[in-house]
């Protein structure tokens, strides 16, 4: 059972992206005993920006937080997508197996279709280039929140064909959904992303993350009366990172009119400051000694290139490369 993850090399990761990715594919890879696998999708990240020293940049801050979490580099597998190039060979070759409706009704492509200028080949492959990432690996649990699963499913539907045709030959990999990781709200309520410019940065300074916090938009519900923490994007952050008493007593000073929204702001910033702070610290002295990032990626590229050349002589001789 071998456990799979990848984030975009767009930026640094995001309070969503740690909750919602990086802290459960840790979990699950201690679960399973095996060696994770957690990439950083940086060919991905070419259908959005194409400017190479702002991607080595990102490539780094990625690294550095999955490490500053966390992630074994001695146990683990760290690295680059674009470092173990088999997986664009084999891109090409199960794009061949993938029928176009099939990608046309995938939502990274239909939720950019209504404006085709913002529509490049690289965004339709997309999931293509995906099921290269999982299927390479011979994954089987894909930690993913509900807006992937799609993508599992596309991957899991392009295995069948190669398998049904050829052989058994790549694992079907299942995802892995957590349903009490709820969806991250952003600054505006909208899902936590870098593409709503909505995100809240942990690794930022303090002054600037207090900053970022009080940009929040609440409603205009006066201080003393009684407030709907479930319509809250301040408390839903706060759930997200608060244990479950901290959770139940916060809840009660909302729906009591005890706390008001500037209040309740204050106490998610000192959360996110007291429940990461030793993150925010690592994450910070890893930044400022790039050699260490990337001689555990190397590591990781190392280990990646070996599982991946199995997997690919083994399509190339079905294919009759």
């Amino acid at each position: 059972m071998r456990v799979l993850t990848g984030i975009q090399s767009s930026g640094k990761p995001h309070l969503g992206n740690i909750i919602g990715a990086v802290l459960p594919a840790l979990a699950d890879g201690q679960q399973s005993g095996n060696p994770a696998f957690h990439f950083i999708a940086d060919l991905h990240s070419l259908t959005t920006s194409r400017e190479g020293a702002l991607r080595r940049e990102n490539t780094s801050s990625v690294a550095a937080a999955w490490l500053a979490f966390g992630c074994d580099p001695n146990k683990d597998v760290l690295y680059r997508q674009s470092r173990a190039p088999a997986v664009t060979e084999l891109t090409w070759y199960l794009s061949c197996f993938t029928p176009d409706g099939l990608l046309a009704r995938a939502h990274s492509f239909k939720d950019k279709s209504s404006n085709l200028s913002d529509v490049n080949a690289g965004l339709f492959i997309y999931p293509v280039l995906m099921a290269a990432d999982i299927l390479l690996y011979q994954a089987s649990r894909i930690p993913v929140g509900k807006d992937q699963k799609q993508h599992i499913e596309i991957t899991r539907d392009i295995a069948k064909v190669f398998n049904n045709h050829y052989g058994q030959t790549f694992v079907l990999p299942e995802p892995v959904i957590r349903e009490e990781i709820m969806t991250i709200p952003g600054l505006d309520g909208r899902k936590m992303s870098k593409s709503y410019n909505n995100y809240i940065d942990i690794f930022q300074s303090d002054k600037g993350l207090k900053q970022v916090i009080c940009r929040i938009v609440t409603d205009s519900t006066p201080v003393n009366e009684p407030k709907n923490p479930d319509q809250c994007s301040v408390f839903a952050l706060y759930r997200a990172v608060a244990s479950e008493q901290e959770t139940v007593d916060m809840r009660e000073q909302y729906l009591a009119g005890r706390i008001g929204y500037g209040a309740a702001k204050d106490q998610l910033y000192k959360m996110l400051l007291s429940k990461f702070g030793d993150q925010r610290e690592r994450y910070s002295t890893l930044m400022s000694r790039p050699k260490i990032i990337e001689e555990a990626l190397q590591a990781g590229e190392t280990k990646a290139r070996a599982v991946a050349q199995e997997t690919i002589v083994a399509v190339r001789d079905h294919l009759g490369f």
